[in-house]
């Protein structure tokens, strides 16, 4: 392929730890699991690519095996809207899968990223014959409410340690996101796109947030230590000032890594 090659044009059949990576996999039986497998593909991700795009028509379902994804759309002023971010693990458009209606938003690749598509026509047939694909989906749906649910209160929050708590938050769902765990692969800059702050006004709330044990700054990434302070919004008072040289960290992987 040529590297004007579009994301589609670059699909592939997927490795076998790719497929590891994929979480409702599980939940299937043998001769379902074998059909879905059959029919996955994946594709290599370039920073900056659209997954899928506003009014376009819905031909697979999406997840993230590896990288980092951004949902957005653009508001009547021509601003853009970040929704959340998808980090691996994630699968998300589920609801317009269902109901076969063309994209409400952009999906796109913050960094390197592997997305996994499963083509319309599997998905509708697990839907009508695989009990525990649609118990997936149904946790997906009930999980993906309660998000933009949150999302609608960051947007009013004028806290910035508050916004990015939150969204850290969102982030480090176990429902949605399986594939994150306790430590989130992330950048300052990718985490200001998401939220929609500076890059300074996030370094800042990273520090405040740390300083009271809420999270750990680590090179090239983020460990949650308190998940449920992160969701609640109340922090304690910092019993010691943050270490010093974290958030340098993850400023030299934002720059080692473009």
């Amino acid at each position: 392929m040529t590297q004007d090659a579009s994301l589609h044009q670059r699909r592939r059949p997927p490795t076998a730890d790719e497929l590891g990576g994929i979480p409702w996999l599980d939940r299937l039986l043998p001769s379902e699991r074998e059909r879905a497998v059959a029919s996955i593909v994946v594709g290599d991700a370039r920073a900056g690519d659209y997954v899928c795009r506003v009014g376009r028509p819905v031909t697979y379902w999406f997840g993230v095996v590896e990288g980092l994804l951004k949902m957005s759309a653009d508001n009547a002023d021509g601003l853009t809207m970040t929704f959340t971010g998808v980090p691996p693990g994630g699968w998300f458009g589920e609801g317009t899968a269902v109901k076969r209606e063309p994209y409400r938003y952009n999906i796109q690749a913050l960094r390197t990223s592997v997305v996994a598509g499963l083509p319309m026509e599997t998905f509708h047939w697990l839907l009508d014959h695989s009990i525990g694909f649609n118990r997936f989906i149904m946790n997906q749906l009930n999980e993906r409410l309660a998000q933009f649910i949150s999302a609608r209160e960051i947007d009013r929050m004028n806290r910035p340690d508050l916004r990015v708590a939150r969204s850290l938050a969102a982030l480090f769902n176990p429902v949605l996101y399986p594939g994150v765990g306790d430590v989130l692969r992330i950048t300052q800059q990718e985490m200001a796109y998401l939220v929609g702050l500076s890059r300074q006004r996030v370094n800042e709330a990273l520090a405040f947030l740390e300083a009271r044990g809420v999270i750990r700054v680590e090179y090239g990434g983020l460990r949650v230590l308190d998940l449920a302070a992160l969701r609640s919004g109340r922090f304690d008072e910092p019993a010691q000032p943050p270490a010093r040289g974290h958030a340098r960290g993850i400023r030299g992987h934002a720059a080692a890594t473009g």
